[in-house]
């Protein structure tokens, strides 16, 4: 089965340093281990690049230059599928905030449930529940809960 990895996830694995680190590293693996498909989709990549290239944690960044964030990006293409852009994630997504009454910051979520739902994917790993729980279509993998009642 298929699942897509957050944003989150992949900000976590590039940042050793970061207390998630090892959850995030072992959720992937653990996935992993259980022949699941883990996917990223381009807003995926490009949510990467702003934060890493923040100047720093106090601006909720990792002080990554450009050079460093593209040397991780390369990593991350090489370890995650990329899913293609679909067409018609724009249409799906206007559908998506005007039936939750999406506004302000949580429209890009609603973006990222768009793609996923055009893939046939509903299910996503992250640290950021309260950002995805208005969307009655995904069944969250939380990495920082008890194992056994997701996996």
């Amino acid at each position: 089965m298929a699942i897509i990895a957050d944003s989150n996830i992949l900000l976590r694995i590039a940042d050793p340093d970061h207390p998630q680190w090892v959850t995030a590293s072992r959720a992937i693996e653990v996935l992993r281990q259980r022949n699941e498909r883990v996917h990223v989709l381009t807003q995926n990549f490009i949510e990467f690049w702003t934060v890493a290239t923040r100047p720093c944690a106090s601006a909720n960044g990792l002080g990554m230059s450009p050079e460093m964030a593209f040397q991780e990006l390369t990593k991350l293409k090489c370890f995650f599928a990329l899913l293609p852009e679909h067409p018609y994630v724009f249409e799906e997504r206007e559908e998506l905030v005007l039936t939750y009454r999406v506004s302000g910051k949580p429209s890009h979520d609603a973006r990222l449930v768009a793609a996923m739902r055009l893939h046939g994917i509903s299910r996503i790993l992250t640290f950021n529940v309260a950002d995805l729980c208005g969307f009655q279509e995904l069944k969250r993998f939380i990495p920082n809960l008890c194992w056994n009642k997701f996996f």
